[in-house]
């Protein structure tokens, strides 16, 4: 490929150390010519910007970082743009997580009613970003990684002209595990995945072409891979799920553990920030720390090259991403963004074809699918009354009356972010 301009929306997040590492990494066959670092936070921007420019200097890669934040100014003529806002922060986050939990439903970012409110918040935003890059950047490839990175992802699919493809680092770190699991290196291992972004089955596996499906599993619980789940519930269901399932397969077990905690995630993770963003302050740091380790989101960078790398290099490699359906999935509309393997090239990502599911995870992914495009309506039109209806079809929210109580409190915890929403609800 030639030399790229790289534009990291969201710049000023604790993740950018990774992405830039990333890159440097990837420079000889993924070459950057300058990186834009664009954030709405000035002072975290300062911060990051500075920090990646050390990175960068020390790695002798010569790429030249610069950040602001005029967000048209980072776009224009941008060759790769990747988005990992989050609206509001960490403190909507933390409402997120703790306005279900008062209603006695599981309180997580970007499952249940808490991603509900974020994806309300973050969709007219990505949508106001896309003009921005349909107008300045037309042929950028954007990579988003904001979450709900699949409902994200198929709003922007669904109501502009901008092509997009959503990334999480969860698949890839579920093919890192299992070859683990087989002592294999990843390119010999073959998964058979299914989904949606955070709610997404590994439905066999293969190693150098030979099934391995069941070897994996029974490895899996002797390694305690996945401890939410009981080894009788991963034999009966002959997959492996995602950590995300946890909040479905075993609510009422979360839900207690959630109530009795002193802390949220996001909690944790504010503390987890502050200490980062102190180190990546000092002016000796010229590289990513361990301690973002503590933050999560392994194999964050290492999928988002893979990718580029893929698209940039015409490879027609297999990888496992966000986008439209196209019909791979027959239980699905052909225009749902979901999470499965795709042939990338330079065309993009084109979905290889999955298969109907079986009823085991049909019936859920349906609901959550619907309950996404209803959350995706409600966002873009500011309509209450979808709002309303998007809540209820969660399975994970009981009945309509618990969805009013918390379309009430999410609508009023959030008023600076859904000023559309004007109806009563």
């Amino acid at each position: 490929m030639g030399v790229a301009r790289v534009c990291i929306i969201g710049g000023g997040s604790t993740y950018t150390p990774e992405l830039v590492e990333g890159f440097i990494d990837a420079a000889a066959d993924l070459p950057v010519e300058r990186l834009t670092l664009m954030d709405i936070d000035a002072s975290r921007l300062d911060i990051l910007g500075r920090l990646a420019r050390r990175m960068v200097d020390a790695a002798g890669v010569g790429i030249s970082v610069d950040w602001t934040t005029d967000r048209a100014e980072a776009v224009t003529c941008a060759d790769i743009i990747v988005t990992q806002i989050r609206v509001g922060g960490l403190a909507a986050r933390i409402r997120d997580e703790r306005i279900p939990i008062r209603h006695g439903i599981i309180g997580q970012e970007t499952t249940g009613p808490g991603g509900f409110a974020k994806a309300l918040r973050t969709v007219p935003v990505m949508l106001d970003l896309a003009k921005d890059i349909e107008r300045l950047a037309p042929s950028a490839r954007w990579v988003n990684f904001t979450n709900p990175s699949g409902l994200i992802t198929e709003a922007i699919l669904t109501h502009t002209e901008v092509e997009a493809i959503g990334l999480c680092n969860s698949p890839r770190g579920a093919l890192v595990s299992i070859a683990g699991l087989l002592d294999a290196d990843p390119t010999r291992v073959r998964l058979d995945y299914v989904g949606l972004n955070h709610l997404s089955w590994v439905r066999g596996v293969e190693l150098d072409g030979r099934d391995v499906t069941d070897d994996v599993i029974e490895r899996a619980i002797k390694e305690e891979m996945l401890p939410e789940f009981a080894p009788e519930y991963l034999r009966a269901l002959r997959m492996l799920p995602s950590y995300y399932l946890d909040y479905y397969v075993n609510t009422d077990r979360v839900l207690c553990e959630q109530r009795a905690a002193t802390r949220t995630r996001g909690e944790i993770v504010l503390e987890v920030e502050r200490e980062l963003l102190a180190l990546y302050q000092d002016e000796s740091l010229v590289s990513k720390p361990p301690q973002l380790e503590q933050r999560g989101g392994a194999h964050y960078a290492s999928a988002a090259i893979a990718l580029l790398r893929a698209m940039e290099s015409d490879a027609g490699d297999v990888q496992i991403v966000n986008t439209a359906n196209g019909g791979a999935i027959p239980d699905l509309p052909e225009d749902a963004v979901v999470e499965i393997p795709c042939v990338v090239d330079r065309t993009g990502a084109r979905p290889i074809p999955a298969g109907p599911m079986p009823p085991e995870i049909r019936g859920l992914v349906q609901a959550v699918k619907a309950y996404e495009q209803l959350t995706i309506r409600a966002a873009v039109d500011g309509d209450d009354r979808v709002a309303l209806l998007a809540l209820t079809a969660h399975p994970l929210v009981p009945s309509f009356d618990a969805a009013r109580r918390l379309w009430h409190d999410i609508r009023r915890e959030n008023a600076e972010f859904l000023r559309r929403f004007g109806g009563t609800a």
